[in-house]
């Protein structure tokens, strides 16, 4: 064992005993003890495209499922655009079939000179033109289905409405948020680890969310098993409005502890407790951490 390697082991040992003497010193039973708040994600739905809001079917504090129709926009005028791009194919067509009768027609009068080399190059060039024409009448009909089915919106994931912000009769543009949707999933507490805490906890420790809320039945506080999926490379002082055993700044590190079976319990801005199961340096330096 070389003089680096002697060295390295002997400041991971130091980093070891200090980190659990200071676990000793809360009386926490040597676990990580952090409080914070349970945060959660918001979608803003809205349409892709402008006109008057139709219908609107769901209120606040409703559920949503994956999919489900949310509103609708008045869509005559991007239905009839819609038809009118079909009928253009229609038309398209046609003259594709008529370019290439005349083609077929008048092929064997110029293979046999008969018909000036002038002539059949024009019917050959008309043949291409309206199969190109063809070409572009579809792209635009389906341009034109895609708007229309713009003019409503969907569920883009489990929830519940959290803001319903416009109403009927609305006229909106492209892009106007309509509905504010809290997603199911994920819910996550927002915490901050002191400096000297930070060798004993990586990506994918466990930890204990516990709320203030009790459960009837067995009348403890609700809690919710996790683990700690976030944290930042970033240090920075304790915010304000993070309340912890020693009521002074210092340099702490944000964690987001994912709550692993969350349910409607867990409400955005809930103060909660969480308890971390500390590592050794040595465990923590060894997982792949992504942070």
């Amino acid at each position: 064992m070389n003089r680096k390697t002697l060295f390295v082991t002997a400041a991971a040992a130091v980093a070891l005993i200090i980190s659990l003497g200071l676990l000793a010193e809360n009386g926490n039973g040597g676990k990580i003890v952090l409080y914070g708040n349970i945060d959660i994600r918001q979608a803003d739905i809205g349409f892709m495209v402008g006109g008057t809001l139709k219908e609107m079917f769901f209120e606040e504090g409703e559920r949503v499922k994956k999919g489900d129709l949310l509103a609708v926009l008045d869509d005559r005028d991007y239905r009839h655009n819609y038809q009118r791009a079909l009928a253009e194919i229609g038309r398209a067509e046609a003259q594709l079939a008529e370019a290439r009768s005349v083609l077929a027609t008048n092929l064997p009068l110029c293979k046999q000179k008969i018909a000036s080399e002038r002539s059949c190059i024009s019917y050959t060039n008309a043949k291409n033109e309206a199969e190109a024409a063809l070409q572009s009448a579809k792209i635009a009909a389906a341009y034109e289905k895609d708007r229309l089915g713009y003019t409503q919106i969907h569920a883009p994931d489990d929830g519940v409405v959290s803001i319903r912000v416009r109403e009927p009769g609305t006229v909106l543009a492209a892009g106007e948020t309509v509905y504010t949707i809290a997603k199911d999933k994920p819910r996550y507490a927002r915490v901050y680890l002191p400096e000297p805490y930070l060798g004993l906890v990586t990506h994918g420790s466990r930890a204990l969310i516990v709320t203030d809320g009790i459960n009837p039945a067995d009348g403890k506080k609700i809690s919710y098993g996790g683990y700690v999926g976030y944290i930042s490379p970033v240090a920075e002082f304790t915010p304000k409005t993070v309340q912890t055993d020693e009521l002074r700044s210092e340099l702490v590190y944000r964690l987001n502890v994912y709550a692993e079976a969350p349910d409607d319990l867990l409400k955005q801005g809930m103060p909660v407790t969480v308890i971390i199961e500390p590592e050794a340096p040595e465990a923590a330096d060894g997982k792949n951490a992504v942070h």
